[in-house]
């Protein structure tokens, strides 16, 4: 799986997901329980992963509607 959007944005990612569901990209959201950790402040991004065969294509999808990162790079910690 590859990450294709890292945000502390919840709202980012609910948009992303059903823009990446309507396109028919199978996609799964990590670190969405990090919250109980961190306290509710919303300081440790969430991140979206879709299959390698789709990462280019997401991305694409994500980026054509002014999706991006919120300053990080994908893939980096």
């Amino acid at each position: 799986m590859k990450e294709v959007l890292r945000t502390t944005d919840p709202t980012k990612i609910a948009y992303a997901m059903v823009l990446l569901q309507g396109e028919d990209i199978a996609a799964f959201q990590m670190d969405v329980h990090m919250s109980v950790l961190e306290g509710s402040v919303g300081i440790l991004p969430r991140r979206i992963m879709v299959a390698d065969a789709e990462a280019d294509r997401a991305r694409r999808v994500l980026s054509d509607l002014g999706l991006t990162d919120d300053g990080w790079e994908a893939g980096q910690a």
